[in-house]
């Protein structure tokens, strides 16, 4: 799994915890590749993907910023609806061969499903889904009996991601404005004394408090925080400089 990014979605732990959503939501089924990815249309260098394509391949997607000449976007660009990819799509769309898809043979990326999206944001959010050889027609029926479902998900995937970030946004529009506290007293010495490296236990003694309240108040750090688990938002606390020395 990969995750591509020029973009102002630049947050590891916010990507990592909508790649970790993806990845659960495909692990049902059978060996999918998958490349979930958002581009402005205003601005198309301002592109972010999360991809479980060959890394090869992404890496020289984005160093060559293919999604200029990419077909798949170029179509998704002018439609609503989803649709399946192949080397005819070029023919269908009246362009010219494509390195895309050129490049594209050697990693057997050639044909597939696209689902997409354009947010109010001015983005293109789109879903592809490979159709390699080895598992085509499992694949093909899954998209058939899915399309619902797996239009849903590229809606959940992008609602998790913009909500994500804009929720962080805030929390650091709010920390430069010093207007409130994001975390309470008690939360805040938490997150310290975890992120000072001292475990769960240490922390009762240190504020002569119990277990389950230790606990109790990391989750509520974790949930302001819209992150996956205590260590993400340990991490994301410290790194955006949210936490005062207890």
């Amino acid at each position: 799994m990969s995750i591509v990014t020029n973009s102002i979605y630049n947050n590891d732990i916010i990507n990592e915890t909508v790649e970790y959503f993806l990845k659960r939501k495909f692990s049902t089924y059978t060996e999918m590749k998958f490349t979930y990815a958002v581009m402005n249309k205003r601005n198309p260098s301002d592109f972010f993907a999360i991809s479980n394509y060959p890394d090869e391949w992404t890496s020289i997607y984005k160093s060559n910023d293919y999604q200029y000449i990419d077909p798949v976007v170029i179509t998704s660009l002018n439609t609503i609806l989803p649709f399946p990819w192949d080397d005819n799509i070029m023919i269908n769309a009246n362009l010219k061969l494509s390195k895309v898809f050129s490049i594209g043979k050697k990693y057997e990326i050639i044909n597939g499903y696209t689902f997409v999206l354009h947010d109010n944001l001015n983005n293109l959010a789109t879903l592809s889904i490979l159709i390699d050889k080895e598992n085509e027609i499992i694949i093909k029926e899954d998209i058939e009996r899915d399309k619902d479902k797996l239009q849903m998900l590229l809606i959940l995937a992008h609602d998790k991601l913009t909500n994500l970030y804009r929720d962080i946004n805030a929390v650091t529009l709010k920390n430069n404005k010093k207007n409130e506290e994001l975390f309470s007293k008690r939360e805040n010495d938490v997150l310290y004394w975890s992120s000072m490296g001292k475990t769960y236990k240490e922390i009762t003694l240190i504020l002569g408090i119990k277990l389950t309240t230790v606990k109790f108040h990391m989750g509520n750090a974790v949930k302001k925080l819209g992150v996956i688990n205590a260590k993400q938002a340990i991490r994301l606390s410290t790194e955006m400089k949210l936490i005062k020395p207890a």
